[in-house]
C-alpha cells in the first residue's frame, strides 16, 4: 500500500505538471483519471485505517463512495482513449 502511495504522488504530481500544459481533451482525461486513481489508493487507505466511517450516500445496499473510485478512474480513461480512436478514424 505504501508503493502505491507513493507512486501514486508521483503519478499524480506529474499529471498536474502535464495539465498545466496542455489543453487537449483527451490528455486531460488522462491526467484526471491519473488523480482519480491516486483519490482511490488513498480512500482505500483511509478505510483500512478505519478513518472513513459509515456513508450516508447509498445506491441500493452500496456505498457510494466505497464503488465510485473504483469505477471513477477508469471511465476517465475510457472517455480519453475513445476520444484519441475517434480522432484517428476520423481523418481517415
Amino acid at each position: 500500500m505504501f508503493s502505491r502511495l507513493i507512486l501514486g504522488a508521483l503519478a499524480s504530481f506529474f499529471a498536474i505538471m502535464l495539465w498545466s500544459k496542455t489543453r487537449d481533451a483527451a490528455w486531460m482525461l488522462l491526467v484526471i483519471g491519473a488523480i482519480a486513481a491516486y483519490i482511490e489508493t488513498v480512500y482505500a487507505v483511509l478505510n483500512l485505517f478505519g478513518i472513513t466511517g459509515n456513508s450516508t450516500l447509498f445506491a441500493g445496499p452500496l456505498s457510494l463512495p466505497a464503488i465510485l473510485p473504483p469505477i471513477l478512474h477508469s471511465c476517465f480513461f475510457i472517455a480519453a482513449f475513445l476520444i484519441m480512436v475517434v480522432r484517428r478514424y476520423r481523418c481517415r
